[in-house]
């Protein structure tokens, strides 16, 4: 049985003290909910004081991004026994505003990936297609391209500490959502994939989240889907209550 797991990817948001204060309000409002895993992404310069707040909760740290190697002449990077060092446990690998204003490439996901579980990192690697592509009926062919190159070289013991995030581009900060139907399509898709590369057992446990426009609104609605395992969640995680709505699964 995948346990669900409902993360909160703060982008380029939240100065420490910001940070700080999200985080005691999300620590009050989450409070003995254990049926669902849950995570929050803050900048880099904001991760030490939100590891403070949550040190004993239920929710866990990550860092947005790492780099591939452990040290050197990379001005802006950081590496995966930082991110460690620095109190996380998980981190987002891949992000479609990396690739989109970053270069991020699937070869560059796949050394990122190798990176953050030579860390010990548990690791989020994210998926999905632009407006253009689903219009040209390409989504699956970019999905299967993505996954196939981001976990290249993994074996199957490797790729169990893995989550997927099928994240339409469309999307992000859109307000529009996919239809659960169409998620759901593109989870069963990807859990298909995963099947063919790493073997049935492995697809079973493997957890795919979607991002795109969660909120508490259509939340329960999403993870009601047998292949949506979760969210990886934008704006929707930046206010305590809401992201508490979030973690209950939209029950209130």
């Amino acid at each position: 049985m995948r346990k669900l797991f409902i993360a909160g990817n703060w982008k380029m948001n939240k100065d420490a003290a910001e940070a700080r204060e999200l985080a005691e309000g999300i620590k009050a409002e989450v409070a003995g909910i254990e049926d669902v895993e849950l995570a929050v992404f803050p900048p880099y310069l904001s991760i030490a004081p939100v590891v403070d707040a949550l040190k004993g909760t239920n929710v866990a740290v990550g860092s947005q991004n790492l780099f591939w190697e452990e040290s050197g002449a990379f001005t802006g990077e950081v590496a995966g026994r930082m991110v460690k060092a620095a109190g996380c446990d998980r981190v987002i690998i891949g992000h479609s505003e990396r690739r989109q204003y970053f270069g991020e490439t699937d070869e560059t996901v796949s050394k990122r990936l190798g990176a953050a579980l030579e860390a010990g990192l548990l690791p989020i690697v994210c998926v999905g297609e632009t407006l253009d592509e689903r219009e040209a009926d390409a989504t699956r062919k970019v999905v299967e391209r993505q996954i196939r190159g981001g976990l290249a070289g993994l074996t199957p013991e490797q790729m169990k500490p893995v989550t997927i995030a099928y994240e339409p581009i469309w999307a992000i900060g859109t307000g529009k959502t996919a239809t659960p139907e169409q998620a759901e399509a593109v989870h069963a898709f990807i859990r298909g994939l995963l099947g063919e590369i790493f073997g049935a057992d492995v697809a079973e446990a493997t957890r795919i989240q979607y991002g795109g426009s969660v909120k508490p609104e259509n939340v329960a609605e999403l993870m009601a889907c047998e292949n949506i395992d979760g969210g990886l969640v934008g704006g929707a995680s930046l206010k305590a209550d809401s992201f508490g709505k979030l973690a209950r699964l939209g029950r209130d």
